[in-house]
């Protein structure tokens, strides 16, 4: 029986084929691991569970890699408060995430990838952005990604962006942007967080980016 899927792009249910004969590569989106893992969070993973196990039952042999987004301003904060460094903070909640995903017998992806494993990695491809123009620096030495430079943003979610006026104060951060719609790509470290060392500056990579480049990956 093939397998058909909903095409987020398209609008439509579509049957499924790999861009390489019997081989699927795909990505799945982790926890955030601030915490526990909770109910909400296992039904996603169990639903990529389900999906991975109907594949290999069809013959594919799959490339499955999902993240593990270990740093973020909960876990930047949590940790400072604790007095513990990003590692030994979320290496608990990692633990718990991986001895929970057993219990509910969630098989495990070919590749588990933390993002701190890749923030050199990350800091990278960001100047490579801003190189071509799709990023920027800000001041305090933060990127954001320039929507503008990307007409086509928005095709895949369908949302309607028109509204949003240029200049508007959206970021919670309080950052300058050049555009409302513009999304932070790298935070510039406030006093006493934790921070990388890198080609574009001290500081770390946003949540959302962590997982857009594991995608990129």
């Amino acid at each position: 029986m093939a397998l058909r899927l909903f095409n987020t792009l398209s609008g439509k249910i579509e049957e499924f084929a790999p861009l390489e004969d019997q081989l699927v590569r795909m990505y799945a989106c982790g926890p955030t691991v601030y915490d526990y893992g909770h109910i909400g969070n296992f039904r996603t993973f169990v639903a990529v569970d389900v999906l991975r196990r109907f594949l290999r039952q069809s013959g594919y042999k799959l490339c499955h890699v999902m993240n593990i987004t270990d740093v973020d301003d909960r876990i930047i904060q949590n940790s400072a408060r604790e007095q513990l460094t990003v590692r030994q903070y979320t290496e608990k909640y990692e633990k718990a995430f991986r001895e929970d995903s057993d219990i509910v017998s969630i098989e495990h992806p070919e590749f588990l990838v933390r993002a701190t494993d890749y923030i050199q990695e990350m800091a990278e491809f960001i100047a490579a952005l801003a190189k071509k123009g799709f990023a920027y620096r800000t001041e305090d030495g933060s990127y954001y990604f320039r929507i503008a430079k990307f007409p086509a943003y928005g095709k895949l979610s369908k949302k309607d962006f028109a509204g949003i006026q240029d200049g508007a104060r959206v970021d919670s951060d309080r950052y300058e942007k050049e555009g409302a719609r513009d999304f932070a790509l790298w935070k510039a470290p406030k006093p006493g967080e934790a921070f990388w060392e890198t080609a574009i500056g001290p500081g770390r990579p946003h949540r959302v980016f962590c997982d857009v480049h594991q995608t990129a990956r």
